[in-house]
């Protein structure tokens, strides 16, 4: 079983391979193209991914998310989202790397059966990276105006943590 589970992604590819010749397709010529048109695309996001990512380091070099974590904790509580979780929510929709910094630090502290726990796992399925996201995709297709999106994806990322917290308590209680 072992040695199917290996051979998995070469027989994958391979079988695409006779797939395509024997439809008729240059093959070689394809993936050529797509690769071409690959280089293309990341000459033309590496601005944008830059400029994110400078400015994720940046936000995060300054401590500033300390100011920004003790200003939205007292809100945190009142509505009872657990405060601990406070620096995961503001940093998912920044670094998803960063995120699995901070979820892998809470998951040692409190442990992935407690209640912390289950609301970070359930936080870390169901919300985005939202600025990363939008540089990266806009940027490919050199969208300017982010405006309607950026509020969409900020209230679906808030309704997945009023959900995660909902959804913890039915799981942990």
């Amino acid at each position: 079983m072992d040695y199917i589970i290996k051979a998995l992604i070469p027989i994958i590819i391979v079988t695409i391979v006779l797939y395509g010749m024997l439809k008729g397709v240059k093959v070689y010529e394809c993936f050529v193209e797509g690769a071409k048109d690959g280089i293309k695309i990341c000459i033309n996001i590496f601005p944008y991914l830059l400029a994110m990512i400078l400015a994720v380091t940046i936000f995060r070099e300054s401590n500033a998310m300390n100011y920004v974590i003790d200003f939205v904790r007292p809100a945190a509580e009142l509505v009872g989202f657990p405060p601990e979780l406070v620096p995961l929510a503001i940093i998912k929709p920044l670094s998803g790397s960063g995120a699995l910094g901070v979820f892998a630090e809470v998951l040692k502290k409190y442990g992935a059966d407690s209640y912390i726990g289950v609301v970070a796992s359930i936080m870390m399925g169901s919300t985005e990276t939202i600025f990363y996201t939008i540089t990266v995709y806009y940027g490919a297709v050199k969208i300017k105006k982010i405006r309607h999106t950026l509020w969409a994806a900020i209230m679906a990322d808030m309704s997945a943590l009023i959900m995660a917290t909902v959804m913890a308590k039915f799981i942990v209680f």
